[in-house]
């Protein structure tokens, strides 16, 4: 072999090499990069508002969505980006002094609150909201201080065991931005999950918030985050009685 094409086969083994270290659009990974450098991945899809509703009548507690996630996002094992908590109730009869125990499921996530107390607290700004709503985390600024675990009302982030950077739902962005549905929503086998455009008076979920108004009910409210993941058929006094404080309190938020 001459010394021409060898040097011309030996620099084609070098770029397929470094080719493995270059992001490529599309592909799905522990977490989207998302640099903070480059404003249309911090915009977002501007004039959207996303949220999320979840129907817990017809929430089986499958855990389907909980794997979609799982396979999609490809988060540690035991780390989880969404799940369906299981809770038991204990309602106690005035009129007859008994106590009835009931199973309760509960699919949990980021809110993607209009009010992130996340965001105020990152030193680094790796946390930030885009104009969409969507709450997100660039794994390159995050120093794993763990800031915005602590401040999160919802026990609702984590740190990436094999990324070492803050790690939560982000309703599948890069879905949203292909045109399709979250992992979670998509393998719902039971309908529960409804997510779409606030912004858009003739999308589905606000067609159903509609129609359910007088039903929809948020996670702590009190905590002042304006949390944008709605539940129908919870009953209001368990709102606030879930899982998760947060350990950086933020004296202005609940007021916010």
């Amino acid at each position: 072999m001459d010394t021409t094409k060898r040097r011309f086969l030996n620099s084609i083994g070098a770029i397929t090499a470094g080719a493995a270290l270059i992001p490529v659009a599309g592909t799905v990974a522990a977490g989207p990069i998302i640099r903070n450098n480059q404003l249309p991945e911090r915009k977002g899809q501007s004039g959207k508002r996303y949220a999320m509703v979840i129907d817990l009548r017809k929430c089986v507690g499958c855990q389907a969505c909980t794997v979609g996630c799982s396979i999609e996002n490809q988060a540690p094992i035991g780390q989880f980006r969404t799940t369906v908590k299981q809770y038991e109730v204990t309602l106690e009869d005035g009129s007859t002094a008994t106590q009835t125990v009931k199973a309760f499921t509960l699919p949990r996530l980021c809110n993607h609150c209009d009010n992130p107390p996340c965001v105020k607290v990152c030193p680094v700004q790796a946390t930030f909201q885009r104009e969409d709503g969507v709450v997100m985390v660039d794994n390159q600024r995050c120093v794993a201080c763990a800031y915005c675990v602590q401040a999160c009302p919802y026990d609702a982030r984590f740190i990436n065991e094999d990324t070492l950077t803050a790690d939560k739902c982000t309703f599948c962005a890069h879905r949203l931005e292909a045109g399709l549905l979250p992992a979670c929503v998509e393998t719902c086998v039971g309908g529960a999950r409804i997510i779409g455009d606030l912004n858009n008076p003739n999308s589905e979920i606000s067609r159903i918030m509609a129609e359910n108004q007088d039903d929809l009910k948020v996670l702590k409210p009190e905590a002042g985050t304006n949390p944008h993941v709605f539940y129908i058929g919870m009953d209001e006094r368990f709102t606030s009685q879930i899982d998760g404080q947060p350990a950086i309190y933020d004296p202005q938020g609940a007021h916010a």
